[in-house]
This record gives structure tokens, sequence and C-alpha cells, in this order.
């Protein structure tokens, strides 16, 4: 592989690996933090997707799609938890796995009736359709790019909010100490809902950027939440700089894999067995490395620090 390959392939690394971490980042607040395991998070996801394709034809503005299908989401979102989520806090895992995975059935199939069964296509902002050139012989998808000074644009603001303003120290004295932090009167039940919202905010967005460049299709959110848990488990259950590294390090291994492991196995394999080996070996790898943090360090590579 030529340096000029190497780069373009570290780029598309990181565009996958910060769109991740924007599905990420809101599943660790709630997981993490609120101890609710959200099977449901993939469908904010996929409804920031929708309604910024749908937004971007009503308005002809996609930057205004953008913010509006974020809007849009958070406040679906926000019902979700209040009519469905809010009472499964105090159960058990087992009963929010099951009833958050009754919430995925169900918008997927409103999904369904709503934009039809068939995929929507959107297409990429005429402005952001063109390429850049980063050094010579590597002409880059401007759009792409975006994506990435987005992704990392969030994440600064993530890390800023959760660790130097008020609703910051609130959130993660909550993760702390959920009875003392409303003893002294703090509104616990509000703080998860907008724990949540903050949460469905940074889905929302991953879709509606995502929308573009991947096909938007019910279902959509169900790939990415797998991927999300991975990297939840590789970074650690409720740290924020644990899911920004692993979302990364998992765009990267994905990204390599699909790319050299096939013209790898072609070296001691015909071309037909490394064409069909190497895909399928590819899509593995984030799965193993998963497992191989899971013996060597459970705790994840960035455990949150103990207060």
């Amino acid at each position: 592989m030529n340096g000029v390959l190497a780069l373009e392939q570290i780029l598309n690394g990181l565009q996958f690996g910060v769109m991740l971490f924007l599905i990420t980042a809101g599943l660790t607040l709630t997981f993490g933090i609120m101890n609710l395991v959200n099977l449901a998070h993939g469908i904010l996801y996929m409804l920031g997707a929708y309604f910024c394709a749908s937004l971007t034809v009503a308005t002809g503005s996609f930057v205004g799609a953008v913010i509006l299908a974020s809007a849009a989401t958070v406040l679906v979102g926000i019902v979700i938890e209040l009519l469905t989520l809010k009472r499964l806090y105090a159960r058990n895992h087992l009963d929010q796995v099951l009833a958050t995975f009754g919430v995925v059935l169900f918008f997927n199939e409103l999904v369904r009736i709503i934009w039809g069964p068939a995929s929507i296509y959107s297409s990429v902002p005429p402005a952001l359709s063109g390429q850049v050139e980063l050094i010579p012989g590597l002409l880059y998808p401007a759009y792409r790019l975006v994506i990435i000074g987005v992704g990392l644009v969030a994440a600064a603001a993530l890390v800023l909010l959760i660790n130097f303003s008020k609703l910051g120290m609130l959130i993660r004295a909550g993760a702390s100490n959920r009875i003392m932090v409303s003893a002294i009167g703090v509104n616990i039940d509000l703080l998860n809902t907008l724990v949540f919202g903050l949460g469905a905010a940074f889905a929302a967005l991953a879709g509606a950027i995502a929308g573009p460049i991947l096909t938007v299709e019910s279902g959509m959110g169900n790939d990415m939440l797998i991927l999300a848990l991975v990297v939840i488990v590789i970074g650690g259950i409720g740290s924020i700089k644990g899911a920004f590294i692993a979302s990364l390090l998992v765009g990267l291994i994905d990204t390599f894999g699909r790319t050299m492991l096939r013209p790898l196995f072609e070296l001691f394999m015909t071309k037909a067995a490394a064409n069909s080996a190497g895909p399928a070996v590819a899509s593995m790898l984030i799965y193993l490395a998963m497992a191989l943090v899971l013996f060597f360090r459970p705790q994840g590579l960035f455990p949150p620090r103990t207060r």
C-alpha cells in the first residue's frame, strides 16, 4: 500500500470513527450514567437520517435540515424516555433489553408506514459535492472532511460540557451517587431526561450527516447499535474518552481490514478464495479486537475514574 492510499484509508477510518462516536456518545451516557441498557438508541440515528432527508427536500437547505432533524429527533427521544424508558430505570437489565427491543420493532414498522418500505437516497449538498486536494495525488471528498470536522467539534463540545459545566458536574455526580445528588435537591428525573435528550441529539446528528453517503432505510440503526456496543466495551462503560478513542480505533480497524486483507490473502490463496475470505475476516476484526480487550482488560481500555 503506497502512502497516498494509506492516508486515504486513514481519513476513511477517521470519518467512520467520528460518526460512530456520535452514536456511541449518547449510548455511553445512558448506559454508563443512567445504568440503562437502551437497545432503542439506534432508532434515534435512523430517525435523524429520515427527518433530514425529508426536510432537505422540503426546505432546500441541508444545514437547516440537519438542525431541524436533530431538534425533531430530540423531541421524539424525550417522548420515548418519558412514556417508556422512565419506567425502566429501576428494573433489571433483562426487562430493559426486552422493552427497548419492542420500541425498536415499533419504530422500524412506523418508519415503513410513514416513508414506505423503499430506501431513500439523499444527495450530498452541491456546495460540498467536490473534492479537495490534500496533498499531490490525493483528492478526498469535501463532504467526508466535513463529517470528520463536525464529529471532532461535537466530541470537543461534549468533553467541555461534561467536565467544565454545571450540567456536566450534575451528570457526573448523578453517575457516582444518585441518592446523594437527589438528597441535595437535584431533580434526578429531569436530569435523566436531559441526558437522554443530549444522547438523542448526538445520534440524530450522526444519522443526518450520514444520510448523503449511506442508504436511508428502516432498520439502519440496528447495525450501528451493535458497533456502538462494541465501542463501549472496548473503551470502557461510561467513559466518554474511552468511547472516542475506541470509536476511532474501530473505524480504522474496519477500514484497513476491508482494504488490506483481500490483497494480503491473495499472496497465499487463489484470487477467488481471497475474494471470499477477505471480506468475511474483515467483518470479524472488530469483534476479535473486542474479545482481546475483554480477555486482557475486561474493564475497557479507558474505564471512568471512580470517585
